[in-house]
């Protein structure tokens, strides 16, 4: 039987600049199809916590830009879509969601998670979900989930916990490291006791206030002290007063960074963020050459590692490039060498301020 009061919170407001030229404002990655499974990022994990969440206790965390998005991929009623009025990172939609849920239901346990990761391995995760669970319902702690590495990459937060000795599978956090260099990332390896952050928690709602209250004060001021408007008709007058006067901040750095008692249950379902056309890269089926196609018009003749999207009704030759991204759109069109994937968004800044103002 599933937990009454167990509800999922899922990140979907995200814009995906990474994935440019396919990912705009307009349709980001989490609700488009980028791994040919029928399904969006957004459906795939929606439909990953139905064994565990009861349906009405899914909500979705989105920019009110992506609402109609939201409820006709997910056949979901809008008041289970919550609608951030402005962008202000994590911290502020999660604070919103919590004291919404808690005033209709005290023992509210949380799982929040983002709308646009791989997970290869259900049954493991479902496992490792419940080993979450257990560990917030015994303690007042907050659970993270860290994902072992197996290369030194620089992309991802680590966390580092107790001992890298033991065989229980919950830790405590001593403390979140920032992306490293690659010569710190390569340290983190050798030592063991280091895992990628994945972006995932569970906590109970009470413990969550708590620490909102001793840590980040302001927003605790702001979204948990005045809940007489959640769940009535003032609701949105009362969200878009307290978006426009909260910091913009992530949940890392206005909480889990801050609190003592923060627990990793080490996670071994097979997991990629899909946070660059390189991570998606790395898990599409390839040729002798390595190279990736999305449908089998796509002809690359001297080409190796190349990563090649384009719309299925396009005849492409491609000669003489090696390891590089080339997305075609109806609109816009990426050549991009691999090396330089990470100045993508460099790029894309640039390429907007040579853009002509209007008038």
């Amino acid at each position: 039987m599933k937990n009454k009061s167990l509800y999922c919170l899922i990140m979907a407001g995200g814009v995906g600049r990474r994935f440019w030229p396919l990912s705009t404002e307009k349709n980001p990655k989490q609700f488009q199809d980028f791994l040919g499974t029928g399904q969006s990022l957004l459906q795939m994990t929606f439909n990953r916590f139905l064994s565990k969440v009861p349906r009405e206790n899914i909500f979705i965390l989105t920019n009110e830009l992506y609402i109609d998005i939201v409820v006709t991929q997910l056949n979901l009623p809008k008041t289970q879509v919550i609608c951030e009025p402005e962008r202000k990172n994590t911290a502020p939609c999660i604070a919103f969601a919590t004291a919404k849920i808690l005033k209709q239901d005290a023992d509210a346990m949380m799982i929040v998670t983002p709308s646009d990761h791989l997970i290869t391995d259900e049954k493991q995760f479902n496992e490792d979900l419940e080993l979450g669970i257990t560990a917030a319902l015994k303690s007042p702690s907050l659970i993270t989930f860290g994902i072992e590495p197996h290369r030194p990459d620089t992309g991802y937060g680590y966390i580092e916990f107790n001992s890298s000795e033991n065989e229980i599978r919950t830790q405590k956090v001593l403390q979140f490291r920032e992306k490293p260099d690659l010569s710190t990332a390569e340290t983190f390896l050798k030592k063991g006791n280091f895992y990628w952050n994945s972006g995932m928690f569970i906590w109970k709602g009470k413990v969550l206030k708590d620490s909102f209250e001793k840590h980040c004060s302001s927003l605790h001021d702001v979204f948990f002290k005045q809940v007489e408007a959640y769940n009535t008709s003032n609701e949105m007058t009362f969200m878009k007063q307290a978006f426009n006067s909260s910091e913009g901040i992530s949940i890392d750095y206005a909480i889990l960074e801050k609190e003592e008692n923060v627990t990793v249950v080490l996670s071994k379902f097979g997991w990629s963020d899909l946070g660059t056309w390189g991570s998606i890269k790395d898990i599409t089926q390839k040729d002798a050459n390595l190279n990736s196609v999305n449908h089998s018009d796509i002809h690359l003749f001297a080409s190796t590692s190349c990563f090649v999207i384009s719309e299925k009704n396009k005849e492409i030759l491609i000669d003489g490039l090696h390891d590089f991204f080339v997305i075609d759109t109806p609109e816009r069109l990426m050549i991009l060498k691999g090396e330089n994937e990470q100045l993508l968004k460099e790029y894309l800044a640039k390429m907007q301020t040579k853009k002509p103002k209007n008038g």
